[in-house]
């Protein structure tokens, strides 16, 4: 798994840059000139990357030019971090999938949250000697956190932080597009449960389902 860590540090990186970036970007259109605002405005990440990259600004208004600059830069500062995000993938993807296929195969796990799920199984083998170990280490065991006559439990919050994101990025998807996660959320929600009791709950139901992809790949 290092050579799957240290490409998901740059990874990491690479992303967090193209998100400052484009955050930038969008800054210097809400304070630019209103023709830039009404043009940019409405754009997604995509069509804001490609125009912007695309800009030809020509001299003439100080301010006005100097944004456009700023922006064809940031623009292409973002094209050239999406081609490193590309050819990462293009490493990490055959490494993940030769390391755990099966965890692959399941709904809503894409390279990128295997690949946390694997890193943080590599650095804490001791926490795959049980299914309830691996899940206090995801930050996914429910604790007790009862007050009077309500029962609640709440999560471990110790733990890797990477593999309990992975697993909400997992949940996440799965009440956007899987059909049986959805019913489940209907159903607990006219139990009177709320959103992030019902996270919890699919959290705790995904690492479970992973854990035996992770045992097996180790």
């Amino acid at each position: 798994m290092e050579a799957v860590r240290a490409l998901m540090v740059a990874k990491r990186s690479a992303g967090s840059e193209r998100t400052q970036t484009i955050n930038q970007a969008r800054s210097l259109i809400l304070t630019g000139p209103d023709d830039l605002r009404t043009r940019f405005a409405r754009h997604t990440v995509v069509a804001l990357v490609a125009e912007t990259a695309s800009l030809r600004p020509r001299p003439g208004d100080v301010v006005g030019y100097a944004v456009r600059v700023a922006l064809r830069e940031l623009g292409r500062r973002a094209e050239f971090l999406d081609g490193q995000l590309q050819r990462l993938d293009e490493l990490i993807v055959p490494l993940v999938t030769a390391h755990a296929p099966g965890l692959l195969a399941l709904y809503g796990i894409g390279p990128n949250t295997a690949a946390l799920l694997l890193i943080a199984a590599g650095d804490h083998p001791e926490r795959l000697r049980s299914e309830a170990a691996w899940a206090h280490l995801c930050g996914a065991a429910p604790i007790p956190a009862s007050s009077g006559k309500t029962v609640r439990h709440r999560l471990n919050p110790g733990g890797d932080r990477q593999a309990n994101h992975a697993l909400w990025r997992i949940v996440f998807t799965r009440m956007g597009s899987d059909p049986a996660t959805r019913a489940y959320v209907e159903r607990r929600t006219a139990e009177g449960k709320s959103k992030a009791e019902i996270m919890r709950c699919l959290k705790r139901y995904v690492a479970r389902e992973v854990y035996p992809h992770l045992r097996a790949a180790r």
